[in-house]
């Protein structure tokens, strides 16, 4: 049996039925709907067992969903979401972002999907109880599929954490600086020291900085810190992967070099 909750159920009853009305699958016939479900998941769907609710496509659906697994069903939802976006663009129709969007969360946590992959990172590096409750509340938000809603969080905890490294390395940086600012004192103390080995590993480096220079505007203007448009769930999910990627290189270089005694940087700033 497939879980999903009372809400999850009206969207996924909304999102396949918005054409023709209840009973209906987007525009298949029911010859067309079998061959449907058996390619995306080798499963006969005109079996007696997926008719205890009636025969129709919609309630056939619906026993597949209270029968099958969890796997199974996202690979269906799956198939249906991407079948749908090509049925509404050969139609010129417009497609609700807000709809779409909520049913590829939906598809992606019944297929076990990790939206990202390094969430792991996110982890308070002391004792104190902000930072711990911070880094726990973000992983939350990731494990409900919900990167929109912790933006502004992830740019607090970047900011904890590089403001944690710069005072275990001795790195002057300003209090009212910005989150970029604090970054590039960081990354040119670490790299005076030696940390970074490699000209391709400096280069990404130096990219992840322009990253978090422009965090800083998705912070102010499209998160939950102030009154603001949230971004969407695509484009948060791709900063959430690439912040967190570099705070997982940051971990491990930091592991990496634990030994090194704490020093004043003397960073040279020419390269930024």
């Amino acid at each position: 049996m497939a879980d999903i909750g009372y809400d999850e159920t009206r969207l996924l009853n909304k999102f396949i039925t918005g054409i023709n009305g209840a009973g209906y699958v987007l525009d298949f016939s029911d010859r067309t709907f079998n061959t449907f479900v058996g390619d995306a998941t080798g499963i006969d769907i005109d079996l007696e067992k997926y008719r205890i609710y009636g025969n129709s496509k919609g309630k056939r659906l619906s026993a597949f969903v209270k029968l099958e697994s969890d796997q199974v069903v996202g690979k269906l939802l799956n198939a249906l979401y991407h079948y749908k976006i090509a049925l509404y663009k050969s139609r010129d129709r417009e497609i609700d972002d807000t709809e779409f969007d909520a049913f590829y969360k939906l598809t992606n946590r019944l297929l076990g999907i990790a939206i990202v992959e390094d969430i792991n990172a996110i982890k308070a590096i002391n004792d104190d109880k902000d930072f711990n409750q911070l880094a726990k509340l973000i992983r939350e938000s990731i494990e409900k599929n919900e990167p929109e809603a912790a933006l502004d969080r992830l740019h607090t905890f970047m900011f904890k954490f590089i403001r944690e490294l710069c005072d275990r390395h001795g790195i002057v940086y300003g209090k009212e600086e910005n989150l970029n600012a604090t970054y590039g004192h960081y990354i040119k103390g670490i790299r005076s020291k030696g940390f970074i080995e490699s000209d391709m590993a400096d280069k990404i480096i130096q990219y992840s900085f322009q990253v978090m220079q422009a965090f800083n505007d998705i912070r102010n203007n499209r998160s939950f810190a102030h009154d603001n448009p949230v971004l969407n769930y695509d484009e948060s999910v791709l900063i959430f992967a690439n912040v967190t990627a570099s705070i997982k290189f940051i971990q491990a270089i930091e592991a990496k070099n634990h030994v090194i005694a704490a020093e004043e940087a003397k960073p040279d700033w020419g390269d930024f």
